[in-house]
């Protein structure tokens, strides 16, 4: 296990939230209603990084059968009170990560997804993933990937240049703050941010390309410097 990997299941050993950018139901079910809507059908799915299951219940009212995995315990621990408050007799859940996913199931899927998951993997590993994915995929399958770190706009993100009361002074004293967390990382040999690595649209569809999927861009509705990609077969 690589150095970052270990500092971000540590990170997320005890959470019990995904980090969703409000936590209020309503909020969670228009953007389940997003996701669903690139999802765009399908009558099986696997939720890769499903986290405390907020998206995954929504998802479970329009497939008939899912798998949701995470590698935090925690989360999934979470997930299944959700579901069994929701009554969602159509979901299993397992304890896996990226590697060891592919092992633990015994099915392939009209759809594979992730949200909020691909920024805690390289470029190299997501080419593993989707490679891996492609074998458990049915014929008119599709691969989505949601909320990816576009690399142009989270910087300007991180700084409060997008928000809707940034100003020079906040600006500049962000900036400033954020040059002190990369240098203090550095000192103690940790990843430059804990939310993962940025990747550029075009590094994506040249993977999806290279295992045989054409690939959709879209700007996420509700997290201005995330992407989704959507991929279907050539």
């Amino acid at each position: 296990m690589s150095k970052q990997k270990s500092v971000w299941e540590e990170f997320f050993t005890g959470k019990r939230s995904g980090g969703h950018r409000s936590s209020a139901e309503e909020f969670i079910s228009r953007e389940a209603r997003e996701k669903l809507f690139h999802l765009d059908g399908g009558k099986t799915l696997l939720d890769f990084g499903c986290g405390a299951g907020e998206l995954l219940v929504y998802y479970a009212l329009e497939y008939e059968k899912l798998v949701g995995a995470d590698f935090s315990e925690s989360m999934l621990d979470e997930a299944s009170k959700r579901i069994r408050a929701r009554k969602c007799e159509n979901i299993t859940l397992i304890l896996a990560d990226d590697e060891t996913v592919w092992e633990k199931l015994d099915s392939s899927f009209d759809r594979i997804t992730a949200a909020g998951v691909i920024q805690y993997l390289t470029d190299e590993e997501v080419d593993n993933f989707i490679s891996n994915a492609s074998e458990y995929l049915n014929k008119e399958g599709k691969i989505v990937l949601f909320d990816l770190l576009n690399p142009r706009l989270y910087p300007l993100w991180r700084i409060g240049y997008l928000s809707r009361n940034f100003g020079c002074w906040k600006i500049f004293c962000k900036i400033g703050f954020e040059t002190f967390s990369v240098v203090s990382a550095s000192l103690n040999n940790r990843p430059r941010d804990i939310l993962g690595y940025t990747h550029k649209p075009c590094i994506i569809e040249s993977i999806a390309n290279k295992h045989g999927f054409k690939m959709e861009y879209v700007q996420s509705m509700y997290y201005e410097y995330k992407y989704h990609a959507i991929m279907s077969r050539e």
